[in-house]
């Protein structure tokens, strides 16, 4: 996996639990460009990987900035990030990837929630460089936990900027914005968020109208499955095989375990990073074989062409999957 070094430059309060990270080049030279919402692996340990959407402009070159919430229920990546992070600290981390992307569309309407803010922050910024017409609508706690608040204040971008503080009342569960009230043809809905905000947004706005195609989303962590039994008929488990096309050999899959597991554990090579399905890191050719999509990386279009995998959580439909590595 191709990582890049780079130095922690400065570290900001960017809220009351929430810390800004200043990264550049350990050599001191340009950082590889990235588009808005793209996202970088943080390596912080030997098994610690973590994914941080970057939030600066697309047009700087010289630093990536990240911005993390503390979140003491979580896995561990925040807490050792906040805990262990000074600056000058050298840290590997992958170069930007994007499953994220701007569409083109004549308005655009982001909706952030809490930490949400962050790949959103960025494609303001771009949207802004380009003349473009956008609205970005923030909800928080309150003004004290509001991440990178007083960044979009202070920026051009507070012009289109609308800030909604739960404490006082202004909450997307009292109404959507107005923006998204009535669908319009030429706009895209961009939302990020924690799972529940994001679930309410969307089915909201599906419930006015807007279309699935214009509603694009992100999450920090893979939706919940359903639970035991929740479902009748819910899909459960089974073993299969996964074919390697560059040497033919085969590799059974029990119930129990995913193909990324199985296959490190036969020595091939695989790239892993959030082990989620929320990444896109591992996500593999597939040359014959129908996968049962698991992830929240691709969109319903590009599971429906049932050309990649996410190999740390999809299944397959099909005994067999012959897979492109």
């Amino acid at each position: 996996m191709q990582t890049l070094d780079v130095i922690v430059h400065t570290i900001s309060l960017a809220s009351g639990t929430s810390r800004s990270y200043e990264l550049r080049a350990a050599d001191g030279g340009a950082l590889p460009s990235f588009e808005a919402g793209a996202h970088i692996d943080v390596h912080l340990g030997p098994s610690l990987v973590r994914q941080y959407s970057l939030c600066n402009s697309p047009r700087e070159t010289g630093r990536y900035l990240i911005c993390v919430r503390r979140d003491d229920t979580g896995r561990g990546g925040s807490r050792t990030l906040h805990r262990d992070l000074t600056v000058g600290r050298r840290l590997r981390i992958s170069p930007p990837r994007n499953h994220f992307p701007l569409v083109a569309a004549g308005h655009h309407v982001l909706v952030a929630g809490g930490i949400g803010i962050t790949p959103l922050l960025s494609m303001a910024e771009a949207l802004a460089a380009r003349g473009a017409s956008f609205v970005l609508h923030h909800y928080t706690s309150s003004a004290a936990e509001a991440p990178l608040l007083e960044r979009l204040q202070t920026s051009a971008l507070g012009e289109r900027a609308v800030v909604h503080h739960s404490d006082q009342g202004d909450t997307v569960r009292a109404g959507l914005p107005t923006e998204l009230q009535v669908p319009e043809p030429d706009t895209a809905v961009y939302v990020c968020g924690p799972a529940g905000f994001m679930t309410h947004v969307v089915a909201k706005a599906t419930a006015a109208g807007w279309q699935p195609g214009q509603l694009h989303t992100e999450r920090f962590a893979p939706a919940a499955p359903p639970s035991a039994g929740a479902e009748a008929g819910a899909e459960v488990a089974t073993a299969f095989t996964v074919r390697i096309a560059s040497t033919g050999t085969g590799y059974p899959v029990p119930a129990d375990r995913t193909i990324a597991e199985v296959l490190t554990a036969h020595g091939v090579e695989v790239e892993l990073s959030c082990e989620q399905g929320i990444c896109g890191a591992c996500l593999t050719p597939v040359l014959a074989g129908e996968p049962d999509h698991r992830d929240e990386v691709q969109t319903p279009d590009e599971h429906a062409a049932n050309d990649r995998i996410t190999i740390c959580c999809s299944r397959a439909r099909t005994p067999e999957l012959l897979l492109g590595l």
